[in-house]
């Protein structure tokens, strides 16, 4: 039984993400994703502004009048989402966690998707496959995916990224674009990563919270809930595993500060290394603006490219 305020949320999401897709996004999408290419439709008679590089000059010898091609985008785009929804992905310190935003960028890339008419799948993971919604077009369809993305219960807690590309190989065959939303945190997953980027237009699109990446100790401990009291329990929420954690010990904190710092920065180079897109989402901020930088980005190298 689905609950009013589960209603309430998702439809909050729709009428939030679709004002942004219909202000912003729905063109930046479609300018940045264009499909497979064009077909040939039709010939007709030239007309005055057609661009004289698409006369059909057999045609026009047999008419005995100028005839021009038309051609006609193939769309025909699969958008697939791989979202991360293991227990590290609850985390947040602004009033919401890392999932509320991931939810809210998986509708905006749907509803993206389908203005465009193309159609749009989820794949939902932790340590395992969580669920896995097949791409189809429509309003209902990206309803039911933000519905299942704000409901689903999970059954695993870890975060195993390698499992979610090996499954995304296995069920989706044709090349698609792929937004992997995470918190990306684990390691292991480089390798299919790679090969999904081959076979793929892969987007990773990377959630934290800003108190996570701290590089100042005492705010790092402070923001974190981490309290200067001396000795205290903390639990790993994707493992369970519970250690001592001397929390007044200033080179401690800052060693652990120092470790997500170096885990970014490798990341970052992987990413660089393997010319593979990515956006970095800071929820404390607006998410649209990485979101808009990445599509401006993507435009301007297509028209360079061109």
């Amino acid at each position: 039984m689905i609950s009013r305020e589960l209603i309430k949320k998702v439809k909050k999401i729709e009428i939030v993400t679709r004002h942004y897709v219909q202000d912003t996004m729905a063109g930046q999408y479609h300018s940045v994703f264009k499909g497979r290419g064009i077909s040939f439709q039709e010939v007709r008679q030239y007309q005055i502004g057609d661009d004289v590089r698409m006369i059909d000059w057999n045609v026009s010898a047999r008419m005995g009048d100028v005839f021009v091609k038309l051609f006609v985008e193939e769309r025909e785009v699969t958008v697939i989402l791989v979202v991360d929804v293991s227990a590290s992905t609850f985390f947040g310190t602004r009033g919401f966690a890392k999932r509320d935003v991931i939810a809210e960028i998986a509708a905006l890339l749907s509803f993206s998707a389908i203005e465009n008419n193309d159609r749009v799948g989820l794949i939902m993971f932790s340590d395992r496959i969580e669920k896995f919604i097949p791409p189809k077009k429509g309003r209902k369809h990206v309803l039911r995916v933000v519905l299942s993305l704000l409901s689903t219960k999970t059954a695993g807690k870890k975060t195993d990224m390698g499992v979610a590309l090996d499954y995304l190989g296995k069920v989706i065959k044709r090349r698609s674009i792929v937004f992997l939303i995470s918190d990306f945190i684990g390691r292991g997953y480089e390798e299919q990563l790679k090969l999904a980027a081959r076979k793929h237009d892969l987007v990773p699109i990377e959630i934290f919270d800003p108190r996570e990446k701290s590089s100042n100790p005492e705010d790092l401990s402070r923001e974190r809930g981490i309290i200067p009291m001396g000795l205290i329990l903390i639990e790993d929420p994707e493992t369970g595993e519970v250690e001592w954690l001397d929390s007044s010990n200033k080179k401690v904190i800052e060693s652990y500060s120092t470790l997500l710092k170096k885990e970014e920065v490798e990341r970052g180079e992987f990413f660089r290394k393997n010319k593979i897109d990515f956006i970095s989402v800071d929820i404390s901020k607006p998410y649209m603006d990485p979101l808009i930088k990445f599509f401006k980005l993507r435009a301007k190298r297509s028209v360079i490219r061109v």
